[in-house]
Parts: structure tokens; C-alpha cells; sequence
């Protein structure tokens, strides 16, 4: 169980430094270039986190975590750490991606990035997907703290 719920506490905490960069420096760095050059960038971005190595580790703690408490049910107090380091993955990192930031993402994407629609859009994607990166940080850092404390 510990190894498994370790691997589970490090796959949040490095989701949750790749969302922290997003939220202190990337999007601010985007945020300063015109909008056009920004909207690039981050639409080309967009495409290259669809890797395995960053998918595996985002979408890997979820069920590492899973088993972890499946594995640690006879340990009650572990069990509800690593239960609510679950929940708390689940819910505020990979739900809030595939239901806040994947969908701004999207129409980001089918944006041409010189055009005044996407400078209008821009604005608003840079203010509503980092609402939504900040609660994914967090979450992702809470479930990698709390799997710790199971451990």
C-alpha cells in the first residue's frame, strides 16, 4: 500500500507543480505578448501536453490512489486519507480539466489566432481558465498532502 499510495502522492504534487507554473508564470508571460502571438503559443501548447508521459502522470493518480486505499481498507485511518486524497483528485483536478478548462481549450483552438474573434475570446479565456487552473493546483496539492499523511 505505502508504494502505491507514495507513487499516487507524487503523480498530485507533480500535476499540481505543472498547474502552479501555470497559474504564477506561464499564462502571465502569455498574458503580456499581443494577443495573437499568445493565443498561438498557447494553442500550440494545448497540443503538445497531449503527451504520455504528462497523461500518464495527470490521469495515473486517480487510480493509484484508488488502490491505495482499496489496499489500505484494514487500516481505517489511512483508508479515509487516501479515500479523500481520491476525491478530492478526482473531483477538483481531472473533473474541473474535463469540464472548465479542456472545453476553453477546445474553442481556444478553433480560433484563428490573428483574428479580432479570438482577441475578443482571449480575455476571457485567459480570466476563466486560470479561475479554474487555480482550483486544479490546489486540489491536486491538497491530494498529494493528504496521501502523504496516509502514508
Amino acid at each position: 500500500m505505502m508504494i502505491i499510495a507514495v507513487a499516487g502522492a507524487l503523480a498530485s504534487a507533480l500535476t499540481a507543480g505543472v498547474f502552479f507554473a501555470f497559474s504564477v508564470f506561464v499564462m502571465r508571460a502569455l498574458a503580456s505578448m499581443p494577443p495573437a502571438q499568445g493565443i498561438l503559443a498557447m494553442q500550440r501548447i494545448n497540443i503538445t501536453v497531449i503527451h504520455p508521459l504528462f497523461l500518464g502522470v495527470f490521469l495515473g493518480a486517480a487510480p493509484l490512489l484508488t488502490v491505495a486505499a482499496y489496499r489500505a481498507w484494514n487500516s481505517p485511518l489511512s483508508y479515509a486519507w487516501l479515500l479523500s486524497a481520491f476525491l478530492v483528485y478526482l473531483l477538483g483536478s481531472v473533473f474541473v480539466t474535463l469540464a472548465f478548462n479542456v472545453p476553453r481549450n477546445n474553442r481556444l483552438a478553433k480560433l484563428e489566432a490573428d483574428s479580432p474573434q479570438a482577441a475578443e475570446y482571449w480575455l476571457v479565456y485567459l480570466r476563466e481558465w486560470l479561475l479554474w487552473n487555480h482550483v486544479r493546483c490546489v486540489a491536486s496539492a491538497v491530494a498529494a498532502v493528504l496521501a502523504i499523511v496516509a502514508v
